[in-house]
């Protein structure tokens, strides 16, 4: 983990078990749409963002830039509400299936994945 300590977790010791983390604790987390299979946004979940994600119905993330949970919309009001959650078949990276109330990107768009497609060869 990195130099902050987080706080220990309330996590299910069996779903604990079976994630694989980096080297600083985190799994990637991929919200998408319940309803439409849209991918929003990636952002990273340590067992306590995963537990408070469980348990509350809104997703929270680990933020890396600020060292500190966040729950998407508490700021912006545009609100992830936890549909299901499930881990990959490596346990290395959680799907979280939401209704997002507004845009999922910082940067006000719907999705993170709108602005930037690469060309394919032909």
């Amino acid at each position: 983990m990195t130099g902050n300590a987080r706080p220990s977790s309330a996590l299910d010791p069996a779903v604990a078990a079976r994630l694989k983390r980096d080297a600083d604790g985190l799994v990637p987390a991929i919200a998408q749409q319940y309803d439409t299979g849209e991918v929003l946004m990636l952002g990273w979940m340590d067992d306590e963002a995963l537990h408070r994600t469980l348990t509350t119905g809104r997703c929270t993330y680990w933020s890396r830039s600020r060292q500190e949970y966040w729950v998407k919309g508490d700021t912006s009001g545009h609100v992830q509400h936890v549909k299901s959650v499930a881990l990959d078949c490596d346990a290395d990276t959680i799907l979280v299936k939401v209704d997002q109330t507004g845009p999922a990107c910082h940067t006000g768009t719907r999705t993170c994945f709108d602005a930037d497609s690469l060309p394919l060869a032909q």
